[in-house]
């Protein structure tokens, strides 16, 4: 092992070691909330934080249908240099009129909740009579579904990552966005003398192909790094003034632009996804992975391909498994992991067990591997908002299960284009029976059904009596009660 590595596992071990000894006295579960673009990361921690506080109508989340929640509120998060989540102003784009999703995340951020329940067991509650109600500290992590992309780099080489990245961008579905910038690094010399004006002129390029690339739908996956995507305060800094440049022989030699770029692409390993690795993912306990496959299946065969491939790589960087007391100092894992199919209420009930199915499929290999480490795994179909409701039309004597909401503006079905003000009444089709057939272009590759996106419901954030209303959803409670309630007893 490495002095490095040494002193950054001694480090995570003395953090993780102050955390037992605080859980000793308030537990604390750290919830990793990801996904990539779009896939309802804030939507998820806003429903859950609202409704929680609320005490909300969540029949299948045990400790609050028992009756055992006294109450839920939120408290100062406990690291001071991580921004806090928007929880107020994300909710407040609920009330509006018309109301707004709020904006995607562009930063990390965190949340503390705090929950007051009584015991289950009745040795607990008679201990919990002397010493005050049981109190479990949930501290929420969110962060921007690009920077997911970045983790499979910590296994690559730049010259790996580079032949990867070409290979990817001739796929066919890229090639176009791609153009310029094969066309570019095609004429490069890679062992020709480093240039910051080449650097500058190639990250460019590179930028705007994967700008490109995820310009048909900002939902779906897209080919990193992330920070590319989203720089933040990295902008125009050489942490991201590199691209991908495959040598020609055995590599490149020193004081070359290759070398330069090799260099700067390590250093955003080093700089930017090792620490954010190391700071946050090292730390969590339990993980619930949002996915969007419905924007997945109406790009077709091929954007589900690209779905289950990102969500592979992504995925090995998780450290799942059972924890123990000595691993929770040592080297905390991930001991329960759902992957968890947003947008379920684009579509009819009777189609969301052909969802789960479908996710199932398409994460099989992630799933897989947690449950041979340990870990819990549950794969389930939710609406943190619901945003539609069911209804049934009829045409001749047929009798079609639909969903009645409010359309985006923008979104188009056929010839007719949504304004954004009009409830409409849809059948979004039904999705097939063998998932295996969406993925690789089998037999079912085409698009068996289309998905519009809806508005929000209005939300009332406070009733005249002082009460704050919950928000609808789907399996919401399920996926609490997966996540928090073997430590709620």
């Amino acid at each position: 092992m490495q002095l490095s590595e040494l002193t950054g596992a001694t480090a995570d071990a003395l953090k993780n070691a102050g955390t037992a000894l605080l859980d000793l006295m308030t537990p604390t579960v750290r919830l990793g909330v990801t996904g990539l673009a779009r896939s309802g990361k804030t939507v998820f921690i806003t429903a859950l934080v609202r409704n929680l506080v609320a005490g909300g109508r969540l029949p299948f989340f045990a400790a609050m249908a028992e009756g055992r929640i006294t109450r839920a509120y939120l408290e100062p998060q406990p690291d001071d240099s991580v921004p806090r989540f928007a929880y107020e102003e994300h909710l407040a784009e609920f009330a509006k009129d018309p109301p707004q999703w709020p904006e995607s995340t562009r930063r990390i951020s965190q949340l503390r909740l705090t929950i007051e329940y009584a015991p289950a067991r009745t040795l607990a509650r008679t201990l919990r009579r002397a010493l005050g109600p049981g109190r479990l500290h949930v501290d929420i992590v969110d962060y921007p579904g690009e920077w997911l992309i970045d983790l499979p780099l910590l296994e690559l080489t730049f010259a790996e990552w580079s032949l990867r990245a070409v290979e990817e961008a001739r796929l066919p579905h890229r090639l176009a966005a791609a153009k310029n910038w094969l066309s570019h690094i095609a004429a490069l010399d890679g062992n020709a003398a480093a240039d910051e004006q080449v650097a500058l002129t190639g990250a460019g390029l590179f930028t705007r192909y994967l700008k490109a690339a995820r310009a048909p739908d900002t939902e779906l996956t897209a080919p990193g790094p992330g920070r590319f995507l989203l720089p933040g305060d990295l902008a125009d800094t050489p942490l991201i003034t590199f691209f991908p440049l495959p040598p020609a022989g055995d590599g490149y030699r020193r004081g070359t632009l290759g070398a330069m770029l090799a260099r700067r692409f390590e250093s955003y390993k080093t700089h930017v996804v090792e620490p954010f690795f190391r700071d946050h993912f090292a730390r969590l306990d339990r993980q619930i992975v949002l996915i969007d496959a419905l924007s997945a299946l109406n790009g077709g065969g091929a954007a589900v391909a690209g779905l289950q491939h990102s969500l592979e790589a992504i995925l090995k960087c998780f450290r799942p498994g059972a924890n123990t007391w000595l691993s929770r100092i040592l080297s905390r894992r991930i001991d329960r992991l759902l992957f968890a199919a947003t947008k379920a209420d684009h579509l009819h009930h009777s189609s969301h067990d052909r969802l789960e199915a479908i996710l199932r499929t398409i994460a099989d290999k992630a799933i897989a591997r947690a449950a041979f480490a340990g870990a819990e795994v549950k794969v389930m179909a939710l609406a943190a908002l619901r945003a539609t409701r069911e209804a049934e039309a009829r045409q001749g004597r047929e009798r079609l299960p639909c969903i009645v909401g409010v359309p985006l503006p923008g979104e188009r079905l056929g010839s007719k284009t949504y304004d954004g003000q009009t409830e409409a009444a849809l059948f979004p089709g039904d999705l097939p029976r063998d998932p295996a057939n969406l993925i690789g272009g089998g037999a079912g590759h085409a698009n068996p059904v289309h998905f519009l996106r809806f508005r929000p419901p209005r939300v009332t954030l406070e009733m005249p009596s002082g009460e704050e209303p919950a928000l609808p959803h789907i399996r919401l409670d399920r996926a609490i009660e997966f996540l928090l309630g073997d430590r709620l007893i």
